[in-house]
């Protein structure tokens, strides 16, 4: 809630007690227009269904890759337009030119023989040209209605551009900052995470499958992949039934709720058993608990990988495995299109399964609108693209996603009038980045011109204030990225230097810094260090970035640290030395422009943060609500659970400073606190600081007793 100075806001909640998630948004309209419609859908489907062969079902379970799959070709001997003339697809995988998509769509739709369109799937997770602040900083906004209209715009340009089907949102938990994806996600809390869960969908998707200019949403990744070992993408999860019904699954439920007409599965051992052959997950939770309708697609090459997991003992069990568990569609390695018919032919599966399996997708097509309108509108592109509205809003989500970490002495917000600052050094190898803005996958899309912080702070001082640029050391993996430097993803890592030029680097950088009225650090995480197949070991600013900091801070000028990154990062000297840190996470295309706007005043910084910040690897999985357990942090004598450093964050769950300063009084509980009760709880909140800004009103409830210990 945004309040004036001296303004006060009056907050009501209401809670359930006993129901630990706000009550699901309904979307499917009961009304009988609606049911007929759902009718005809359902029977368009089945009809279809009835003239299909064998071969043309099972084409509908597979997902063809876009791109040149060695795992597509073991199995596929045919190529993808061979496939699309004689039994059409399921849908196509990383097409992303509109007149490729085009003339692939003519060959499913005009040269098959049932005319069936295919669904264009593409990780349109934070934008498609508009890039928005990378998922991990929305969540940071705790603005479930900025999320939705963010996510509203991903979805109009990449419907514009002939993309149907997203794999979004990825609602995975993550407790261990160590794991790549965690920027991909809304961090630690299955509440919040619920709650991002949802917006996402409906901006994807709208209020129902099939609204005109939204996309197939796919909830992703199902399930516990966050928890993987040690924090290492792709390393097997174990995670107590308790815990995944308590902590992991939540927020699925709550994208299931809004609607999504689609799941993908991890990749991951989850307990031992893959998650893209586990029955129980597919099966029991999925189709049982929660009856959802819809369709399950494995991730990249993940039916294949079964073999290589153990689990399947060649690739033809590998499809039994995944198909009989629930999976409905095999994505990019072929494994169904090869082993499928030959599995009925055995007698290992039915026809009634694989009709079963083929309905929701065909369902979902006739939703879309695929059948009346298969082909991109190329005339309708570059409108929708450059729609002026959608940089604003990336702006002000930049804006609402910064955390304003630390502010001593008020050194932010900077003059920007040129009265008391006459220079200012940007340095850091994040500075005049643009693609390292994006992060991984708003770079792979098809993203517009992207603002570097440089840019955007020249754009908004002026003449009035000289500002200087120098880069510093440049920034690189141990280990090079599997996505670096291939067809589909136009990312690269800096060059590497010697020892003696990322020296001078430092060198020059302190040089200006002395020189200059105000040194602006910009540091962090290339796209590619944060994302996936990117976890490490430690989160300690790389490539002599701390270095850098330590030596710049030395002149004596005031310094602002401002982080590039999708997770938080080893800052624990920063944090008593660095008088000013924002967070900004990947900010997107108008990354350049929206941290400008908070630097200099012209926006309040209003971001809390989704994961409790560490003081050091070696704390992970950190996490704000665990057991009390028997000696509580709460405890008067408490002093820490480790002797060479406080167990608590650097900054904890929840945690943002702004430029104002907020009260809240007068907290009250009504009616009496009972097991099924609906309560309500108020506060009055007010602004008792001297600007207009941003309250995120938190409250944490708490079992005291019960038959398990809570958080």
């Amino acid at each position: 809630m945004r309040i004036r100075p001296l303004g006060s806001a009056w907050l009501c909640i209401a809670i359930i007690l006993g129901v630990f998630f706000l009550q699901p948004r309904h979307l499917v309209s009961q009304t009988s227009a609606n049911s007929l419609a759902e009718q005809q859908i359902r029977d368009k489907a089945r009809n279809l269904l009835k003239q299909m062969t064998l071969e043309e079902k099972v084409a509908q379970l597979s997902q063809l890759p876009g791109f040149p799959a060695p795992e597509f070709r073991e199995n596929v001997s045919q190529t993808m337009e061979e496939v699309l003339k004689s039994v059409g697809a399921g849908s196509v995988l990383w097409v992303k030119d509109p007149k490729e998509i085009n003339r692939l769509q003519h060959v499913a739709v005009e040269q098959s023989r049932l005319h069936i369109p295919v669904l264009f799937g593409l990780d349109v997770i934070h934008g498609y040209h508009t890039i928005f602040p990378a998922p991990i900083a929305m969540a940071s906004s705790w603005d479930t209605k900025m999320v939705e209209s963010a996510q509203a715009v991903a979805a109009q340009e990449a419907r514009a551009a002939g993309i149907q089907w997203t794999f979004a949102p990825m609602v995975d938990i993550a407790r261990d900052a160590r794991w790549g994806r965690m920027v991909e996600g809304a961090g630690e809390d299955p509440f919040l995470g619920s709650a991002m869960a949802r917006a996402q969908v409906l901006g994807f998707q709208g209020e129902e499958l099939g609204s005109p200019d939204r996309v197939l949403a796919c909830v992703k990744h199902f399930a516990g992949y966050g928890a993987a070992d040690g924090g290492r993408d792709y390393d097997s999860s174990y995670i107590p039934e308790e815990e995944l019904w308590n902590v992991y699954l939540p927020p699925f439920k709550a994208a299931l709720d809004a609607g999504s007409g689609s799941v993908m599965s991890a990749y991951m051992d989850l307990n031992d058993v893959p998650a893209s052959g586990n029955p129980w997950l597919l099966h029991e939770v999925l189709r049982q608990s929660w009856n959802f309708q819809g369709f399950v697609v494995s991730d990249a090459f993940a039916v294949r990988n079964l073999v290589t997991h153990g689990y399947a003992r060649d690739p033809q069990d590998a499809a039994h495995k995944a198909f009989t568990a629930g999976l409905n569609m095999d994505m990019a390695s072929g494994t169904y299109l090869k082993y499928l018919p030959i599995e009925l032919q055995q007698g290992r599966i039915s026809m009634q399964q694989i009709d079963d399996a083929v309905l929701p997708i065909l369902e979902t097509k006739f939703r879309m609108g695929l059948f009346e309108h298969p082909y991109v509108e190329e005339s309708r592109i570059e409108p929708t693209l450059n729609d002026p509205t959608h940089g604003q809003l990336a702006r002000a989500a930049v804006q609402r996603s910064t955390v304003l970490l630390r502010n001593d002495g008020t050194l932010l917000p900077l003059d920007k009038s040129g009265k008391t600052i006459h220079s200012i050094a940007v340095i850091g190898p994040l500075g005049d980045a643009e693609a390292d803005l994006l992060s991984m996958w708003g770079a792979m899309t098809k993203p517009g011109p992207t603002v570097s912080v440089v840019q955007g702070i020249r754009e908004k001082v002026g003449s009035a204030i000289s500002v200087d640029f120098t880069h510093g050391p440049n920034l690189m993996r141990e280990f090079p990225s599997p996505f670096e430097n291939i067809p589909i993803v136009p990312l690269k890592e800096q060059p590497a230097q010697t020892s003696q030029e990322a020296q001078q680097a430092t060198q020059d950088a302190v040089a200006l810094a002395r020189r200059s009225d105000v040194a602006i650090l910009v540091l962090g995480e290339l796209d590619l260090m944060s994302a996936e197949y990117a976890s490490r070991s430690s989160l300690k600013l790389s490539n002599g970035q701390e270095e850098l900091l330590e030596a710049v801070a030395a002149t004596g000028k005031p310094v602002v640290l401002v982080l590039i990154n999708g997770r938080p990062l080893d800052i624990t000297w920063a944090a008593g030395h660095v008088p000013a840190i924002l967070e900004a996470w990947y900010p997107g295309s108008e990354g350049g422009r929206g941290i400008a706007d908070i630097l200099f005043g012209d926006a309040n910084p209003s971001g809390h943060l989704p994961v409790s910040w560490p003081r050091s690897s070696g704390q992970l999985p950190l996490y704000y609500n665990h057991n009390l357990t028997q000696n509580p942090e709460t405890s008067p004598n408490f002093k820490s659970r480790y002797w060479d450093l406080p167990s608590t964050p650097l900054y904890p769950f929840g945690y943002g400073l702004s430029y104002t300063s907020f009260s809240f009084d007068n907290l009250k509980v009504t009616p009496t606190v009972r097991v099924g009760n609906t309560i309500e709880v108020s506060a009055d909140v007010t602004n008792t600081g001297g600007r207009a800004g941003d309250a995120v009103v938190q409250l944490y409830i708490h079992q005291r007793a019960g038959s398990a210990s809570r958080p």
